[in-house]
């Protein structure tokens, strides 16, 4: 088969692997059929990573079940799945928790996409090994589309963990989204969807702020901080300053979710924030746990993942149409 792999900044190309195997009888192997890339993998394209190349990339997909072993019983072939980012076996007192993005049956990290946990390929790649599939496969519910739910297996996810939690405690809050790709687009329109009373997306890039517009936000090209402005503060965008606007934004006791993979160091205003009382998120996301509330918040049709998609491509276009800059970018590969 064949991985797609990055080698160098803004490259990549198709590698041959050995087809992957069964190696117990819980796990998969599927096929991704739409494949997109993370907001962290245009920094990773960019040359910002912290992980040398060569690496298999790609970790949001949704997958046809190519075979699976005598003990899964959850999914089977010809099903179609997400795929969540990162290995988790379900059985852990981690994963019963929810944090499965802290697995204790696999290495620190353990993810597809990046070498780091170990090596478990990338979800731009022909056939894909799932380890635990009872526990991470999640079967797309009928009526979705597999090109407008290729990120469920992350940013959508996510999106919807960064402020629907938030909306439950807080109804109608006033949210402030400070972004640069999907992330933050999907956040408005899941904002708005379950109540938010006011939503402000601040972005540099006119046409995500046309999209976010018609998702019902506010938009901003830049924006100094709103000192007891915002409930709700989400970043997306890897820059510290931009966090420090955030939380400075906030009303007292105002929660901000931190969403931007921070490679680069800076300060936050501690002080501001103590006088504030605010509360400071930065993680990656435990996703399996939300995968299935997102679905189905996305096959309600309150929201509309699928104007985010920018460009819906074929799958051996990715060499060449990955390094692009596109905001969403899905690859379909045909069937049969």
């Amino acid at each position: 088969m064949r991985e797609l792999t990055y080698v160098a900044r803004r490259t990549v190309e198709w590698r041959e692997a050995p087809d992957p195997k069964l190696r117990s009888d819980a796990e998969a192997i599927v096929a991704p059929v739409a494949a997109t890339p993370c907001d962290v993998d245009s920094a990773i394209l960019a040359g910002h990573g912290f992980v040398e190349p060569p690496f298999a990339l790609g970790h949001e997909c949704v997958a046809r079940v190519v075979e699976t072993g005598d003990a899964v019983t959850t999914v089977a072939p010809g099903d179609l799945v997400v795929v969540p980012w990162s290995i988790n076996c379900g059985a852990c007192d981690r994963c019963r928790a929810g944090l499965t993005a802290h697995c204790t049956a696999v290495p620190h990290m353990a993810m597809y996409g990046a070498p780091i946990g170990g090596t478990w390929g990338g979800l731009f790649s022909d056939l894909v090994r799932v380890p635990y599939a009872e526990a991470m496969l999640v079967p797309l519910p009928a009526g979705l589309d597999p090109v407008a739910m290729a990120s469920a297996s992350d940013n959508w996810s996510l999106s919807w963990r960064l402020v629907a939690p938030h909306l439950a405690n807080r109804p109608g809050a006033r949210v402030l989204v400070v972004a640069r790709g999907s992330i933050g687009l999907y956040v408005c329109d899941i904002a708005r969807a379950l109540g938010a009373s006011d939503v402000l997306y601040v972005d540099p890039d006119p046409t995500h702020r046309q999209l976010a517009e018609g998702f019902g936000a506010r938009t901003a090209e830049a924006v100094e901080p709103v000192p007891h402005g915002f409930d709700l503060a989400v970043e997306a965008t890897g820059r510290v300053d931009q966090l420090a606007l955030a939380v400075k934004s906030l009303a007292p006791e105002g929660v901000c979710e931190s969403a931007g993979n921070h490679f680069r160091p800076g300060e936050l205003p501690l002080l501001d924030m103590y006088l504030t009382g605010v509360t400071l998120r930065v993680a990656r996301d435990n996703v399996r746990a939300h995968i299935p509330d997102a679905l189905a918040l996305a096959r309600s049709g309150k929201v509309d993942p699928a104007r985010v998609v920018s460009h819906v491509l074929d799958w051996e276009r990715l060499p060449e149409a990955l390094p692009e800059k596109h905001l969403k970018p899905v690859f379909v590969r045909a069937e049969g």
